[in-house]
């Protein structure tokens, strides 16, 4: 599985939201500064995250982004399904595919346990999580 500059960059930006959740709306400018990322690119990525219900946007002066839940309530899995649509190794797995050879085909469990290992690794970490590892490592600023 490759993720994409989507998925890196949403992931990115989640966690600076995390590090920065007390300080109200977050401004798409100042995470955009912070984590070295376009702006524009990262304007990309924000209804794409909201559709999912992963965050609050609000427009205006004051206005910007937060999260939704706190942080610990956050998989990787759940940010990278959202912006990668699947984390699927090969297409025979993702959903509505119907291969004519799921039935005899001798390595679909290989890929079937290769996303089942790769899915409880992410949905095992944390937004949380990444802070706890950042606040060890330098105390400062993430980046992924």
């Amino acid at each position: 599985m490759m993720v994409s500059t989507r998925g890196r960059y949403a992931l990115r930006m989640m966690v600076d939201l995390a590090q920065h959740q007390s300080d109200g709306w977050v401004s798409l400018k100042e995470i955009a500064a912070r984590q070295e990322i376009s702006k524009k690119y990262l304007e990309q990525i924000i209804p794409v995250l909201n559709r999912a219900g992963l965050l609050q946007t609000t427009r205006g002066y004051q206005g910007g982004d937060r999260l939704n839940r706190p942080p610990a309530q956050y998989t990787l899995g759940e940010i990278l399904r959202a912006t990668e649509g699947s984390l699927a190794p090969v297409t025979c797995l993702e959903q509505g595919n119907d291969c004519p050879r799921r039935f005899d085909c001798a390595t679909l469990p290989i890929w079937q346990g290769l996303e089942q290992t790769v899915s409880a690794y992410l949905d095992g970490i944390t937004l949380q999580d990444v802070l706890e590892r950042t606040s060890q490592l330098d105390g400062g600023d993430y980046v992924i």
